[in-house]
């Protein structure tokens, strides 16, 4: 018995990316839904696509407004938006808006697949809540708060656990700096209380703390952890 196909709404206003994402997810087993604009894509929610890929720079509907828009009607599909090189302010918007990720025109098949098996592996972490996280030898038990690297028990503190615990409960999703400032301090506070604890933790879990393996830089935007095994 073949399984069910993964429903993916495009929604994109140029008929060549459009053509890129049908070849490239259909051979992949997915189902593709287009729309080639805003009022289009809203309308084609009501075929319950598991998964959206959404242009930012679409002619009818400024892109982060159709963000909004879908957002109100459903709260839990994973969106990846596409945007063009060098729009950080863009990108940092949808996220904050509730995208779960972006990717940079041009950009490469492979790497679309990736970023869309993770949305959708954080989609099911959400809905299942799994007590114990694990990312290759990272080990994080949030009923009991222990944190392992492979059979060693890491030591953080209160603030280093959290950030951590917020970066599990959202793994493989890019989380902007305000996002995590907000979640951690309640506030809007200086970015740099920010960067001090990603350091901090990455002394702590990461085997060279320089190249890190898991606590992942989204330069100018913020921080990913990554995507559950």
């Amino acid at each position: 018995m073949n399984a069910i196909p993964i429903k993916v709404l495009v929604i994109d206003d140029e008929p060549p990316i459009r053509k890129l994402l049908r070849m490239g997810l259909s051979t992949q087993g997915y189902e593709i839904l287009e729309a080639s604009n805003g009022k289009t894509g809203l309308e084609m929610l009501a075929q319950g696509p598991a998964l959206i890929i959404l242009d930012l720079g679409l002619p009818d509907i400024q892109g982060h407004d159709l963000l909004r828009m879908i957002r109100a009607r459903n709260e839990s599909v994973p969106i990846v938006v596409l945007s063009s090189r060098g729009d950080e302010a863009g990108k940092v918007q949808a996220l904050d808006l509730g995208a779960d990720d972006y990717l940079t025109k041009p950009f490469g098949m492979d790497e679309l697949l990736a970023r869309l098996r993770a949305a959708l592996r954080h989609q099911l972490q959400v809905q299942g809540e799994r007590p114990v996280f694990r990312t290759g030898d990272l080990s994080v038990d949030l009923v009991r708060r222990i944190v392992k690297v492979g059979d060693r028990e890491v030591k953080l503190s209160p603030k280093e656990y959290d950030l951590l615990r917020v970066l599990v409960q959202h793994a493989g999703k890019v989380l902007t700096h305000r996002f995590l400032l907000k979640e951690l301090w309640d506030e809007l506070t200086d970015a740099q209380y920010l960067r001090v604890y990603v350091r901090q933790l990455r002394q702590k879990i990461e085997a060279d703390p320089e190249r890190p393996q898991f606590v992942l830089t989204e330069t100018g935007i913020g921080y990913r952890l990554r995507a559950a095994d």
